[in-house]
């Protein structure tokens, strides 16, 4: 169907890019406290605009973290109402020293470290584009996502004479990557003011290049911090050696004993409410154009794959649990040589879970295993960073019949149904305290390197987004 949004957001792509390139440039770590003011710029940046393109009751509010962003426009009588959703945060850009161009502004205002690095970076128009694509922190996930969200609302405000065709609220959040605490407290109190009929989520991807994608289901996370302690002090290794408890060594020999050579999860219990996918699901994915080598050499990038047998590598990464470990601060790790044994250390471990686990149960189940596993000597303590339940949603659904039809008018292929191995809390929040569904339409591609370096969008999958929730949006009105 012809579609005045959509030529409006044709006419305007150069001014949409260029806006969202100044969105960027602002390093809104989440994680890390000092990057706390950049957060919170990001957050009044989006606000300004929804401001500016016609959106009411604008508000930035301020949490025990970073700032939540409200914003609606409920003039559409009879319509349905959607509660938008993306986040504004990113994860930090390391290792720097592995971007070809920087994860931010400029030398100034993100540090490098080395002088090639510095030198690599004179002469840049930031983010830079390559191959049609824009390369910084944050431009796939979610900041990209976040902005086609934005142009496609002032694309329908500009086409429909200052209205939209259906009610519209948004929560932006600015905690996405630290396990989204504010936000679930937030929607748990503010149930009446998020009422809504359903959830547009932009913060996944296409299957693949040309292949419109909507995502039916996320894993779960439990993200954990193990931190083990020994003596009283870092003490030399020769004078101590062979009588002090080494904290790095009991916690290799901790996580040693968390998975098996095959990578099955020894935790007692830890499988034990997994709930498999449908026959009809399975199948489906079969169908999928999924190229295990190219997978391996292109997005992976190792010798081989590993994971638990019996299950393709589309079961193992959306529908098993997992366990990883992320890192383990400790002890000396600058250049040279330095003979101690390290008073702590720890161990960032995190496990992935699927439909009818509970994210409490596998904390007490990991907790008293690690526990258990401790050796003599050692104390061991659990910090938990983040924690929620896995989700899948429903596609039968006049939401997603629309969102599925703009797919189509855009992409003019069908549009596939897949899981995603990663986790966005706050679907799962909407379906159970909301008692919404949510349509995840994401349109980053798989080898965007979110959370690595030279993460990417690609330009016409931005454009294509903002198109596709113009017509999304139409059809529903």
């Amino acid at each position: 169907m012809a579609s005045p949004a959509v030529d409006f957001a044709r006419s305007n792509q150069s001014r949409f890019v260029d806006e969202l390139k100044n969105l960027l440039r602002i390093p809104s770590i989440s994680t890390l406290d000092e990057h706390k003011s950049d957060v919170q710029k990001a957050a009044d940046f989006v606000a300004d605009e929804l401001r500016r393109i016609g959106m009411n009751n604008v508000e930035v509010i301020p949490t025990k973290g970073h700032p939540l962003l409200y914003a609606d426009w409920l003039h559409a009588p009879g319509k349905p109402t959607v509660l938008m959703y993306a986040h504004y945060d990113v994860q930090p850009p390391d290792p720097l020293n592995e971007w070809k161009s920087p994860p931010f502004v400029d030398k100034d205002a993100y540090s490098v470290k080395g002088d090639e690095a510095q030198a690599s970076m004179q002469g840049w128009t930031l983010p830079p584009e390559r191959n049609n694509n824009i390369y910084a922190r944050g431009a796939v996930d979610d900041k990209g996502q976040l902005w086609m969200e934005v142009k496609a609302l002032e694309s329908l405000f500009h086409a429909h004479d200052g209205k939209l065709p259906i009610n519209v609220k948004i929560i932006f959040e600015g905690e996405e990557e630290v396990g989204g605490e504010s936000i679930a407290e937030y929607v748990g109190k503010q149930k009446a003011k998020l009422k809504a009929d359903f959830a547009l989520v932009c913060d996944t991807e296409l299957f693949a290049p040309n292949l419109p994608t909507l995502c039916v289901g996320l894993r779960g996370l439990v993200y954990t911090e193990i931190e083990a302690f020994g003596a009283k002090t870092d003490l030399h290794s020769g004078v101590y050696g062979g009588a002090a408890p080494n904290p790095l060594f009991a916690l290799i020999e901790i996580i040693g004993k968390l998975k098996d050579a095959k990578g099955k999860v020894l935790i007692p219990g830890f499988y034990s409410k997994v709930k498999a996918p449908s026959k009809d699901e399975l199948k489906a994915w079969k169908r999928l154009p999924f190229n295990e080598e190219h997978y391996r050499k292109t997005e992976v990038g190792s010798k081989v794959l590993t994971g638990e047998p019996g299950f393709s590598v589309l079961y193992r990464t959306w529908a098993r649990p997992t366990l990883e470990v992320h890192g383990m601060p400790g002890g000396f790790t600058a250049p040279g040589a330095k003979t101690v044994i390290p008073a702590k250390a720890a161990a960032k471990v995190s496990m992935r879970m699927v439909p009818n686990q509970d994210p409490d149960d596998i904390l007490k189940r990991f907790t008293a295993y690690v526990k258990k596993l401790t050796p003599k000597g050692i104390e061991t303590k659990i910090k938990v960073w983040s924690k929620g339940p896995a989700c899948v949603v429903g596609t039968d659904n006049h939401f997603i019949r629309a969102a599925t039809e703009a797919l189509h008018d855009t992409f003019k292929k069908d549009t596939v149904f897949i899981r995603s191995g990663g986790s966005i809390p706050i679907v799962t929040d909407f379906q159970d305290v909301l008692k919404i569904p949510s349509v995840m339409m994401g349109f980053g591609l798989p080898d965007d390197n979110l959370h690595a370096p030279n993460e990417k969008f690609h330009i016409p999958n931005f454009h294509r987004g903002i198109e596709t929730i113009c017509l999304f949006f139409e059809k529903l009105g």
